[in-house]
């Protein structure tokens, strides 16, 4: 019985608060998705064939599990990596704006995009934990955005989600200040497990916003493995890619 008043909310809500694009900040006419139609088709959806282990799509369906240059020349801390769809100039203002401009709103339609990349990782998850933030950033951002994606995701999924062990123990200067090796040295050793027996064990799906270099993955991956985690999959919102020019990410349906 509880289900009718929550519609009947949700339809006055819509009617007065009609929802917007996340891409164009304009009323979209449809809830279907949460885009309007000519966003959505711009936006670049990753899709397979991609690097097994950090995700990294390619040009071309060498008819295998592949492995990309970089990952093989250096396997990740990470188990795997994965993401929903390219940080490109499609999708940049509208991941900075859930980041930094308080647009905590498409938490729940992103973590829907997110879910819908790897169904199977979430069938095999026991525990979905996000990338923390220092608390004296969390006082000045009001938030953390990966853990709002791993509440939700966690929620679609009939999860456990863990907001609290593992933690941020150094105050890192934001990673957008750096890039490369820099990237890696100023988060390494930054991260650490409060109780490390709720983690012993278990196939944790990691959570962030966007993947750009991996250094952050890397070094929350470490941290639970070191807490003797079986697997840790990194699941993220956006992916830089590095090629200018991939043919292998396009559109897909939610």
């Amino acid at each position: 019985m509880a289900y009718y008043p929550r519609l009947i909310k949700d339809m006055a809500l819509s009617l007065f608060f009609p929802p917007l694009c996340p891409v164009c900040e304009q009323w979209n006419g449809s809830t279907d998705n949460g885009f309007c139609p000519a966003c959505f088709a711009k936006l670049s959806f990753i899709r397979g064939p991609v690097c097994r282990f950090c995700g990294e799509p390619f040009e071309y369906d060498f008819g295998g599990t592949e492995t990309c240059m970089k990952c093989l020349k250096k396997r990740p801390a990470y188990t795997a990596a994965r993401a929903a769809f390219a940080y490109d100039d499609v999708s940049k203002a509208m991941v900075l704006r859930f980041k930094h401009g308080d647009a905590t709103y498409y938490a729940g339609l992103f973590a829907k995009l997110m879910s819908n990349a790897v169904p199977d990782w979430l069938n095999e998850a026991d525990v979905i934990i996000p990338v923390p933030v220092h608390p004296l950033r969390l006082l000045k951002r009001k938030y953390n955005q990966a853990g709002l994606l791993a509440t939700k995701i966690a929620n679609y999924a009939r999860k456990k989600c863990d907001n609290y062990n593992l933690m941020r123990i150094r105050n890192t200067q934001s990673q957008g200040n750096f890039d490369g090796k820099k990237r890696h040295d100023n988060v390494k050793k930054a991260f650490g497990i409060r109780n490390p027996f709720t983690v012993a064990g278990k196939n944790v799906i990691l959570v962030d916003d966007v993947y750009t270099t991996g250094a952050t993955a890397e070094e929350c991956a470490k941290a639970l493995f070191a807490a003797k985690a079986e697997t840790v999959n990194v699941l993220t919102l956006a992916k830089v890619i590095n090629r200018k020019k991939n043919d292998n990410i396009g559109n897909t349906q939610l």
